[in-house]
């Protein structure tokens, strides 16, 4: 296939002959199809090949490929101009909507990628507390930092390398890693590091492992002890954030971080990050603090016109009921079919992020992920790609629902996967 020369030629220059190592396919094996456009739910390849897309660009497609009231948008944009490396009104604009939306959040910083979101948000952290450790919990996956790339979800999961080569020892010493949804060790590790921890940093509901919620009580039981301890809650939104419920986990849940992290969405498909907090953290950041952080794109006008014309559609009467309503549907469908062939299957969904685990039982934290058959899973995509769905290439990765997503979509997944159940 054209696909599958591609894939041979791209190798000779790209490391994997991929930007991103989940894209390779290393774990579910085959060649990764090359994507030449994409509209609406569905994404096609270089041979032809129509595909139900579910991996949207790992999130940020939450309205469908190529909305038009989005591409009309940039279109407008792009005659200005690329890039001004100068302050912009629209910069205002997507930090009002922001401020306005997520609870969390009276002040915000943007940013290029979610790495450089949790970075930043750390950073500042760090500076306002004066303190140097941090907790994240194992499975969470908050970009490729140095100090955050510990017992790491995601990509690092899938390819059983959670600690990454070229990581010095020293920058991860200040990282404690906790084992998520459990609240006692939390309080004891807080305890034990009176007065040491600058912040917790979690994704509230995790979406590198697969999609895993958190326990009854757990949220709640973090945002007392932090401030109890006076010590900094994050909530890594770059994922759930505008995804779950518009204001993200924090709006679903009732819980209210002291910081966020935002990404995918908010750049309606461009490179973006943002993160924000009280207004006391983030008036540490330079110009008007000690906390130094800059980028030369950061702000571009053409993310910003993106994500703020995705945001303003998504914050229209009834777009929110619309996604629950399809991914409701899907997940009891799903269940009802999985339930015919197998007991050994497990479908977690929050939202319009949603995950097949191939485990009978819950799936409450990474140790319980990593218990999952791999093996089947791996047979059940290929069956699922044979038949036009598009899904992501890892047991530990999420599928999202857009709102371009059609019953008809919807009906032909459930019959692929009915199909495909039948082949394990």
């Amino acid at each position: 296939t054209r696909s599958e020369h591609l894939f041979e030629e791209a190798k000779k220059y790209i490391p994997g002959g991929v930007n991103s190592p989940v894209r390779a396919y290393k774990s579910v094996q085959g060649t990764p199809p090359f994507i030449s456009w994409a509209d609406g739910a569905h994404v096609y390849d270089v041979d032809g090949n129509d595909y139900i897309d579910y991996v949207g660009s790992w999130g940020p497609m939450i309205l469908g490929h190529r909305h038009p009231q989005v591409m009309d948008a940039l279109r407008k944009a792009l005659d200005n101009g690329t890039s001004f490396g100068a302050p912009t009104e629209i910069e205002i604009e997507m930090a009002r909507l922001l401020t306005d939306a997520v609870p969390s959040i009276e002040m915000v910083r943007m940013v290029n990628s979610g790495t450089e979101a949790t970075m930043g948000a750390i950073r500042v952290a760090r500076g306002y507390t004066g303190r140097d450790k941090i907790i994240k919990f194992n499975g969470c996956y908050h970009g490729h930092a140095d100090y955050l790339l510990v017992r790491a979800g995601s990509g690092a999961t899938t390819f059983g390398t959670p600690d990454s080569k070229g990581v010095p020892a020293d920058f991860a010493r200040n990282t404690i890693t906790l084992p998520y949804n459990n609240l006692e060790a939390v309080r004891e590790t807080l305890t034990r590091e009176k007065g040491t921890i600058a912040a917790v940093i979690l994704e509230p509901v995790v979406g590198n492992m697969g999609v895993v919620p958190p326990r009854s009580g757990f949220l709640q039981g973090l945002r007392e002890l932090c401030t109890q301890h006076d010590t900094i809650l994050i909530f890594d939104e770059v994922m759930t954030g505008f995804r779950v419920a518009w204001g993200g986990a924090q709006s679903l849940y009732g819980i209210t971080p002291d910081m966020t992290c935002l990404g995918k969405i908010i750049g309606g498909g461009l490179p973006v990050g943002a993160y924000g907090g009280r207004r006391d953290i983030m008036e540490q950041i330079a110009p008007i603090g000690p906390v130094y952080q800059a980028g030369t794109l950061s702000g571009n006008p053409l993310a910003i016109t993106a994500g703020l014309k995705t945001l303003q559609i998504l914050g229209r009467p009834g777009t929110y009921e619309l996604l629950e309503e399809h991914s409701q549907y899907l997940e009891a469908e799903g269940k009802k079919i999985a339930a015919r062939h197998t007991a050994d299957v497990s479908f977690t969904r929050v939202g319009s992020m949603f995950c097949l685990f191939f485990f009978n039982g819950d799936i409450t934290d990474y140790e319980t992920a990593q218990q999952c058959d791999t093996g089947k899973f791996n047979r059940y995509f290929h069956a699922m790609l044979d038949q036009g769905v598009y899904l992501a290439p890892s047991q530990f990765e999420v599928g999202f629902m857009s709102l371009a997503h059609s019953e008809e979509d919807i009906d032909k997944t459930l019959k692929a996967m009915d199909k495909a159940f039948g082949k394990q």
